[in-house]
């Protein structure tokens, strides 16, 4: 059994690790608040990161397949279009997603 000096020393250091780890995020935001490269971030990053994520989704799509890359292309606009009417991310990416998989599933299986 170890000495409880030893745990109890053990005990504090992981307490004031969560605590910190914990506090920290908090201490930072605040400076940040006011940064131009934030702004700049929160801005044009949104857009960024969903034409990454749409290549990334598009990288194996085969025109050479039966398919060709159809059910994709009209996933893709319909999410496009329900988000421009809608404005709402979650929905554009459920109606997507469910009409993609609807397409491979039953129209072009």
């Amino acid at each position: 059994m170890p000495d409880p000096g030893y745990i109890l020393a053990a005990v504090a250091i992981m307490a004031v690790v969560t605590f910190a780890l914990r506090a920290v995020p908090f201490a930072i935001v605040m400076p940040l608040r006011s940064s131009a490269l934030v702004g700049y971030l929160g801005v044009y990053m949104p857009a960024g990161i969903m034409l990454i994520l749409v290549a990334y989704s598009l990288k194996n799509v085969s025109v050479t397949a039966p398919s060709h890359g159809i059910p994709e292309l009209i996933a893709v606009g319909a999410t496009a279009a329900v988000h421009l009417w809608r404005k709402n991310a979650v929905l554009s990416i459920v109606v997507g997603t469910g009409l993609y998989v609807v397409l491979m599933n039953w129209a072009f299986a």
